[in-house]
C-alpha cells in the first residue's frame, strides 16, 4: 500500500506544476481516490494476486498447516460480502481465495435462463464475472478506506494527534479485499485457440488461477454426474498450453493453471489416442481401452481395430460411437493424467472424485509424488456430498474395525435424525471439522473449496423468509430474522445506501463542488437510524 503523506505530497508537487488552472484541486482529495482504486487494470490483479498464490503455495510446501481455502461466488456483491466477513472475523484475508464456479455460471449467470452444468452458457460470461467480483471487491476497498479518511479528518478536528497517526498508520497498512480467484474455465469451450482467447479474456478480468478439466468439451457434464467423457492426454496437454501462453503474452508469469482430472468418474472416450510406438503417452492412454481380440477375417463392416503388444484388439465402441475404458482403471487414470499435466506445465492439480474419503484421495497423492514429490491438490468440498451421511458411514466403518458395538446403528440410514447426538454422530462432525485439516496433512490438498455453497445459502435464507413473512410472523420474519441479526452482528450492509456506494459519491461531490455540493447523507438519510 502506498503511502498516504507521499501520494498527498505527490499530488501537490503536481498541482503546482500546472499552476492555476489546477489551483482548485486538493492533493489530499487526490491521494485519498488514488488509495481507493489501486488496481487500474485486471492485468494489475492478476500479477498481484499470482504473486501471493505463489507463495502461499511455498508456505504450503513448507508446512501443510499453511492450507488455503475459497467459497465459490455467483455474484459480485456475494463476493464482497464474503471478504468483509472475513477482514470482520479474522483481521485479514491471508490464505482466503474466491472460486468461480462454471456450474453457477450456467445455473444462475446464463441469458438462456438456468442451464445445467454442460458448458452450454456464453463463454463471455466468464470472464464478466470475474470483472464484477473484482468490481465489488475494489468497491469494499474504497468503503473502508473513506471509513478511515473520515476518523482522520475527525481526530485532526479534534486536535488528536495520536488518533490521527495511528489512523495514519492503518490507512499505510491496509489489506485490500483483492484476493486470488480461481477461475472455472470449465473443458475450455471449443479448441486450443478457443481456449487460448477465453482464458485471455479471464486473466484480463483478473484471473490469476484458471482451472480446466480433461472432459471432451462438447460432452462436458458436471464433474458428479453420469457420462463424463474425457480426452487423449496430448488433447488437453495443448490445452494447458493454450493457457499457459495466454499468461505470457499478457505478463502474468506467476500465472497458475489447475489441471483437473475426471477420470475417476468418467468411463468413457470420444478418441482412441495417437500412438506412435509401444509405451508412449497415446499408447498408455490405449492400454486402458476395454477390447477384445479378434482376427482379422471376423471384422465387420465399420469395425474399429488397434494393435496392442502384438496383438489384434477391437476396442468396445457404443452406440453414441464412444469407447469404453476397462472397469476398475479409474484410479490409474487419475495417477497418469496428474503426473502427465504437472510434467507438461500445469501447477496444481484438481481430482473429482465420488465421495470425501482422505484415504482414497490420498492414496492417489502418494502414487503421483512418487514421481512429483511436490504435487498439490485443489479440492472440491462439493455441496453435491451428502457429507453428514458419508462420514456417519465413515465413522461407523472405522468404529466397527475398531472392534466397537455398532449394533444399534443401521449404516444405510445413518441420515437419520436420531442419530444427530450419538457417539456415532458426535464421532462423525468430528471428522467432518478436522477434514480440511486431515486432508491438506495427509492427502497433499494445497487448496480447500466449496463450489457452490452461496446457491445453498441464497436458497435456505430466502425460504426461511418467505416461510415467516407470507404466514403469521409477517414483518418480524424479517426484522428478527435479518435486520436485527444484521444490526448485532455488525454487518455492514445493513447501511445499505452506503454499501452501495453513497457516502464515495458525496465524497466525490465535495472534491468537485465544494460547498455547493448535494449530498445524501444529510440529517434525513433514515441510514443514521443505523450509526
Amino acid at each position: 500500500m502506498s503511502n498516504y503523506q507521499t501520494e498527498v505530497q505527490s499530488a501537490d508537487g503536481l498541482i503546482k506544476d500546472h499552476q492555476s488552472p489546477w489551483s482548485a484541486i486538493n492533493p489530499e482529495y487526490v491521494a485519498r481516490m488514488k488509495l481507493q482504486n489501486r488496481f487500474k487494470t485486471g492485468l494489475d490483479i492478476a500479477k498481484y494476486t499470482a504473486a501471493i498464490m505463489r507463495k502461499d503455495m511455498q508456505d504450503y510446501d513448507l508446512d501443510s498447516a499453511n492450507y488455503t481455502q475459497s467459497l465459490g461466488c455467483w455474484h459480485g456483491f456475494i463476493g464482497q460480502q464474503k471478504m468483509i466477513a472475513v477482514k470482520k472475523h479474522h483481521g485479514t484475508t491471508d490464505k482466503r481465495y474466491l472460486y468461480l464456479s462454471g456450474w453457477m455460471i450456467a445455473a444462475l449467470r446464463s441469458e438462456f435462463g438456468p442451464l445445467p452444468d454442460q458448458s452450454m452458457h456464453e463463454k463471455t460470461s466468464v470472464p464478466a464475472l470475474i470483472k464484477e467480483l473484482y468490481d465489488f471487491l475494489k468497491q469494499a476497498d474504497a468503503r473502508e478506506l473513506r471509513g478511515l479518511f473520515k476518523d482522520l479528518d475527525d481526530a485532526k478536528g479534534a486536535g488528536d494527534q495520536i488518533k490521527a497517526q495511528r489512523t495514519q498508520e492503518a490507512i499505510d497498512n491496509f489489506q485490500t479485499h483483492v484476493v486470488p480467484i480461481i477461475a472455472d474455465i470449465d473443458a475450455g469451450f471449443g479448441n486450443e485457440e478457443a481456449t487460448y482467447l477465453l482464458a485471455k479474456k479471464m486473466i484480463e478480468a483478473g484471473a490469476c488461477a484458471i482451472q480446466i478439466e480433461n472432459q471432451v468439451s462438447d460432452e462436458k457434464q458436471c464433474g458428479h454426474q453420469d457420462g463424463k467423457v474425457t480426452v487423449p492426454h496430448a488433447d488437453f496437454l495443448a490445452k494447458i498450453r493454450a493457457v499457459r501462453y495466454a499468461f505470457l503474452e499478457l505478463g502474468v508469469d506467476d500465472g497458475v493453471i489447475v489441471a483437473r482430472t475426471d477420470s475417476l468418474g468418467a468411463g468413457l472416450t470420444k478418441q482412441i489416442a495417437v500412438t506412435q510406438e509401444p509405451g508412449d503417452l497415446g499408447d498408455q492412454y490405449n492400454a486402458f481401452l476395454d477390447c477384445d481380440a479378434i482376427a482379422a477375417e471376423d471384422l465387420k463392416n465399420g469395425d474399429v481395430v488397434i494393435k496392442q503388444n502384438g496383438q489384434l484388439v477391437k476396442p468396445k465402441r457404443l452406440a453414441s460411437g464412444l469407447f469404453q475404458f476397462k472397469p476398475g482403471t479409474g484410479e490409474d487414470r487419475c495417477v497418469l493424467d496428474c503426473i502427465t499435466s504437472l510434467q507438461n506445465g500445469a501447477d496444481l492439480l484438481w481430482i473429482e472424485t465420488a465421495t470425501p474419503h482422505v484415504g482414497q484421495i490420498g492414496g492417489m497423492v502418494k502414487r503421483i509424488r512418487e514421481v512429483i514429490p511436490n504435487a498439490k491438490l485443489v479440492y472440491n468440498n462439493s455441496p453435491s456430498f451428502n457429507w453428514t451421511l458419508n462420514f456417519r458411514q465413515q465413522a461407523y466403518d472405522a468404529m466397527l474395525e475398531a472392534g466397537e458395538d455398532v449394533s444399534a446403528y443401521e449404516r444405510d440410514q445413518l441420515m437419520d435424525v436420531k442419530y444427530d447426538d450419538t457417539a456415532l454422530g458426535q464421532k462423525a462432525d468430528q471428522m467432518i471439522q478436522a477434514f480440511q485439516r486431515d486432508g491438506s496433512r495427509e492427502a497433499g490438498i494445497f487448496h480447500h473449496l466449496i463450489t457452490l455453497p452461496t446457491y445453498h445459502t441464497a436458497a435456505l435464507s430466502t425460504d426461511q423468509l418467505a416461510k415467516g413473512y407470507y404466514g403469521e410472523a409477517g414483518m418480524l420474519a424479517y426484522v428478527a430474522g435479518v435486520q436485527r441479526k444484521e444490526i448485532r452482528e455488525g454487518l455492514a450492509c445493513v447501511k445499505h445506501q452506503d454499501m452501495a456506494g453513497s457516502n464515495i459519491g458525496d465524497d466525490h461531490k465535495e472534491y468537485f463542488s465544494g460547498e455547493a455540493a448535494l449530498k445524501a447523507s444529510g440529517a434525513d438519510n433514515t441510514m443514521n437510524q443505523f450509526d
